[in-house]
Formats: C-alpha cells, sequence, structure tokens
C-alpha cells in the first residue's frame, strides 16, 4: 500500500491529518503505486517540499473486530457518504452515513477526486439530484482508496522500505 506526500512518513499521527477529505479525518493509502506519485505531486504544489511515496504493509490478520464499511462503485450511499464527510457544517453525528465522528476505523471505497468535483458542487448545490449525481460518476473511471480513521486502524500499518 503506499501513501503519497511532501515528507517522508514512518509514524502516523491521525492529529496531523486533515478533516473534510472523502472518508473523513484518517490516513489515505493506495494499492496503485503511480496513484499515490500523482498525490504526491499534488501535495508538493499545495504546499511545497519534494514528493514523497511512504509504502506500508496491512496486518489483515488484526483486523477482525474493527468497524469498517466498504463501498464497491460510486453509488447513492457512496455519494452521500463522501458528501457528508466533506461538508464542514455538518453535525448529525449520528447519520450512518458520514465519518466525521470515526465510527469506521477503516473505509474503503473509490476516490472522489478532482475529475468528479463539478459534479459533487452541482449536486450541493441542489442543481442536480442525488440519481444524476450517481448516474454522471457511472461515466467516470474511478481508482479506489483505503482510509485508517483510528489508532486501532492505524496499528495494522507497518512502514516498509525506504521511509523506514
Amino acid at each position: 500500500m503506499y501513501h503519497g506526500s511532501n515528507l517522508k512518513i514512518s509514524k502516523i499521527d491521525l492529529n496531523k491529518t486533515r478533516p473534510f477529505k472523502d472518508f473523513g479525518r484518517g490516513f489515505y493509502l493506495t494499492e496503485i503505486h503511480e496513484q499515490a506519485e500523482q498525490m504526491a505531486n499534488r501535495v508538493v504544489r499545495l504546499f511545497g517540499g519534494e514528493p514523497f511515496v511512504s509504502e506500508f504493509e496491512v496486518d489483515s490478520k488484526k483486523a477482525e473486530n474493527l468497524n469498517t464499511i466498504s463501498f464497491d462503485s460510486p453509488n447513492n450511499d457512496w455519494a452521500l457518504f463522501v458528501t457528508h464527510n466533506r461538508d464542514k457544517a455538518f453535525t448529525d453525528y449520528s447519520d450512518l452515513l458520514s465519518n466525521h465522528d470515526n465510527k469506521y476505523d477503516i473505509v474503503f471505497g473509490p476516490v472522489a477526486n478532482d475529475d468528479i468535483a463539478y459534479l459533487f458542487r452541482t449536486y450541493t448545490s441542489g442543481l442536480m439530484d442525488l440519481e444524476n449525481l450517481v448516474k454522471g460518476l457511472s461515466y467516470k473511471k474511478l481508482s479506489s482508496h483505503i482510509s485508517f480513521h483510528t489508532q486501532r486502524g492505524i496499528d495494522l500499518l507497518k512502514a516498509r522500505g525506504k521511509n523506514e
């Protein structure tokens, strides 16, 4: 698994992660090295520094008893989940379709990348309904990511290779 950033990461500190991301505040990984490289370059453009891809192994044997949610495709539930997690005014943490309160240790699903930001803005401004948002997303090729939101989730990760 790979994480793209502007610095080498060997110890994950959830307090340094940014809120209002697709699946909430957390540490995001991908199985696609090129996707992590692209994210590293994006972070460098925004914040400076040098691009770096950190590598991690996941100890899936320890994953039992963790609270996870998985989205196989950009469906209605995924779109609502991403919309709620990105919404800075969202306050109903009891809603099953958000992770502001980190009720999920790990979340799996498609990336709501910059290519689809326009669709989400159109939906959140009320100019498009949920059905048309999801229909519009079906024409986009989306990669996926896995996010870790609690220390229990982070404990499954072990830095490897050049970021140790």
